[in-house]
């Protein structure tokens, strides 16, 4: 570092190298599908709000899930979506810092609701009759806490590291929001600490919880296999089923971009599956959790009649 040095003000989210006809085709695509994801999770939202008989821990914690997906969104598409009309649009060093943060709480606050939802499960189909008794409000309330404030302390850890880092040109992110791996590129200096860091949070919230689930959802089977009549266990695995393929969505396309193995052109790979967390698995979810879910169905078919004139 010599002494021309000049400190970086601003950033450039590169986004996708695209041609003008396909990003304005993208914008209206991704912004259909951003209104979907707002629609989808705030249906969800009011729905476990106003209706007395979803005001139970497993859709409480949906509804928190439902919160940190619409937050997701919130927090990386409409840049995005400004990006694509508009590129080159630079976003200030403070916004890009609360961008990486943002997004970091958000990601870890969801693995953690994961596990949380996993355990409600297990405890529902593995031990009903002390079902009310464990999974009290009080608990229920303790443990999505606990979620939320480990997601903003694991995101302050990689925020306090990054923050003394200079930052003197180029100011291009090869990215289309200010994702930590690539911002990180950016400085002019070592940053391995910042990198093992960020792999080692990684795995701590992506193999930790994972194995959490498969521990859950191993004595869930042993459980629902041991239920005599066949209606029984196709509610069992109908209310296993819907967190089943969130969690696949989510945890294999995160352990995919910061725990598995790099083939080919890893940056452009990872643009395409962060866009796929930040934008596909938010839309994603409410349609999960609704489609084979009768208490949502029959709860959304009470408020449209509440709804409709005499």
């Amino acid at each position: 570092m010599g002494g021309n040095q000049t400190s970086v003000t601003e950033f450039l989210l590169l986004g996708f190298p695209l041609s003008p006809r396909m990003k304005v085709l993208l914008f209206g695509l991704f912004s259909v599908f951003y209104a979907f994801t707002l629609l989808g999770n705030g249906v969800i939202l009011g729905l476990i709000s106003l209706d007395s008989r979803l005001h139970t821990p497993m859709y409480f914690f949906l509804s928190q899930l439902a919160t940190v997906d619409i937050a997701y969104a919130c927090n990386t598409v409409p840049q995005m979506l400004v990006n694509l009309l508009s590129p080159a649009q630079p976003i200030s060093f403070a916004g890009c810092m609360t961008q990486t943060f943002l997004f970091l709480t958000f990601a870890h606050t969801e693995c953690l609701l994961l596990m949380v939802m996993s355990y409600d499960r297990y405890v529902a189909i593995c031990l009903p009759l002390r079902y009310s008794t464990i999974m009290s409000w009080r608990v229920c309330g303790t443990l999505a806490g606990v979620s939320w404030i480990l997601g903003v302390l694991l995101a302050l850890v990689h925020l306090v590291l990054l923050l003394p880092l200079p930052f003197c040109g180029p100011q291009k992110v090869n990215h289309f929001f200010c994702e930590i791996l690539a911002v990180l590129k950016l400085a002019c200096a070592d940053t391995h600490l910042n990198e093992v860091m960020v792999l080692a949070g990684a795995t701590s919230v992506l193999v930790g919880p994972v194995s959490a689930i498969v521990v859950s959802y191993s004595h869930i089977l042993r459980a629902v296999l041991k239920i005599q009549s066949a209606e029984g266990r196709r509610k069992a695995f109908s209310t296993c089923s819907s967190h089943l393929c969130v969690v696949g969505l989510f945890y294999g396309t995160a352990i995919i971009m910061y725990v598995g193995p790099q083939h080919g052109d890893p940056q452009e790979q990872k643009k395409y599956l962060l866009l796929f967390h930040s934008l596909f698995n938010p839309m994603l979810n409410p349609l999960i959790y609704s489609l084979r879910n009768r208490e949502v169905h029959a709860a959304l078919r009470r408020r449209l009649e509440k709804g409709r004139p005499s």
